[in-house]
């Protein structure tokens, strides 16, 4: 409200006081008295009045200017048109190229373990040792036995040699001599029987180390000291992890067109091609794989056929049991349309762009997106060559938004 309407109301009430004051002067007549006091109040219902219309007018002359939203800026670019490489993905399991189980060979009680669990360990190199004592025992009971076996060899010898010149001159009798040459070969039968005792009993301990049998990565000690072991008892497992092995199954489909024997549509070429492994948190492996072979037959129930790739792991990063996705490209896509991916907004489900027109108002458009090439974005479906794309700024726009549009320049990154 202004100062100048306040004025009015004053100079109002000062207006009426001077006439009430007259009015209370005159007292000669009743009727004139009463006649005279009513002016006042009808004075006083004047200047309320006025002080109604002074304070409303007031009221609509201190109303603002209504705000004004500031300009909305976006950063404008058409779809950048580009050949891409298609790929299709596979649900992978890692396994280590080589997995092999560590039993003992000889039963025993475990007394030492010597590798450290879930480290790199070469082939031949001791991981456990069962108590040999036993096994050393046995050994030099065999080669006692060997020992008198080749006595009793060496006494057979002797006496055919004696009595072979005297059986010619019938000096002893002929059955003597052949019973001598007979428990010379005995003796030789025993002599071969303890030698390979000897060479058991002596496998027997070397048995009592258990040895890595290649080059790979040791798990976790199934067993603890003091355990007693026999060869049905598995202590732990080694896996050669460099390379490791991909499995992946694909379709019965996909690998007929791998095989060129579709009818319709460009070749996949999936079994030349070089297979890029993603990892369970979305990177990407670094080294490409190669396609080693194909399983036999296709799963009945599943429809598909397995496909074994091997993957370049050194360090040992990748373990046996992971899950990932192989990546093949099948085709190229001619003249896709690519978008920055801060232009795409993901929705329930689905994509959106805005897209701004010739009045500079914003549109949502929903869209098919593609993959991703690099910080770009293969849109499928829903954009046009010329569509003014907003690259930047899409969370401040609504369907309908008057915008400021400004020009970005977008390159798509080769591949």
């Amino acid at each position: 409200m202004r100062f100048s309407h306040f004025s009015l109301l004053f100079a109002t009430l000062a207006l009426a006081r001077p006439i009430a004051s007259s009015a209370q002067g005159h007292t000669s007549k009743a009727v004139t008295q009463t006649t005279l006091w009513r002016v006042p109040r009808y004075l006083a219902h004047i200047a309320l009045v006025i002080l109604v219309v002074a304070v409303t007018a007031g009221v609509v002359g201190c109303k603002k200017t209504p705000f004004k939203l500031p300009d909305t800026e976006v950063l404008l670019a058409p779809p950048v048109p580009q050949d891409v490489a298609v790929h299709s993905e596979w649900v992978a399991t890692l396994d280590g190229y080589v997995n092999a189980e560590i039993r003992p060979h000889v039963s025993g009680y475990i007394i030492s373990q010597n590798y450290k669990e879930g480290d790199f360990v070469r082939k031949d190199q001791v991981l456990f040792e069962i108590d040999p004592r036993p096994f050393q025992a046995a050994l030099d009971q065999a080669k006692g036995e060997l020992a008198q076996a080749r006595a009793q060899l060496g006494k057979s010898a002797i006496d055919v040699e004696r009595d072979t010149p005297l059986a010619e001159q019938k000096a002893v009798p002929k059955e003597k001599l052949d019973n001598e040459i007979q428990a010379k070969l005995a003796a030789q039968a025993m002599v071969q029987s303890a030698e390979a005792a000897v060479e058991r009993a002596q496998l027997d301990l070397g048995w009592t180390k258990v040895t890595s049998l290649v080059d790979g990565v040791a798990g976790i000690a199934e067993v603890q000291m003091g355990n007693l072991v026999g060869p049905s008892v598995r202590l732990t497992a080694v896996s050669q992890v460099d390379p490791i092995k991909v499995y992946f199954p694909v379709s019965e489909q996909e690998y007929l067109r791998a095989k060129h024997l579709s009818s319709t549509g460009q070749p996949m070429q999936l079994l030349d091609s070089a297979p890029e492994l993603i990892l369970a948190d979305g990177t990407v492996y670094p080294r490409k794989g190669k396609i080693l072979w194909t399983d036999r037959q296709v799963d009945t129930s599943t429809g598909t056929i397995r496909l074994v790739a091997a993957f370049p792991n050194p360090g040992n990063i990748l373990r046996p049991g992971q899950y990932g996705r192989v990546r093949i490209q099948t085709s190229t896509k001619k003249d896709a349309l690519l978008v920055p991916q801060s232009a795409v907004k993901e929705i329930q489900g689905g994509y959106q762009v805005a897209v701004v027109g010739e009045d500079n108002k914003a549109s949502i458009r929903p869209v098919k997106a593609g993959e991703k090439v690099g910080p770009m974005w293969v849109i499928n479906e829903g954009l046009k060559p010329d569509d003014q794309v907003v690259v930047e700024g899409i969370e401040k726009v609504k369907d309908g938004t008057a915008v400021v549009p400004k020009t970005a320049k977008l390159q798509a990154e080769v591949r």
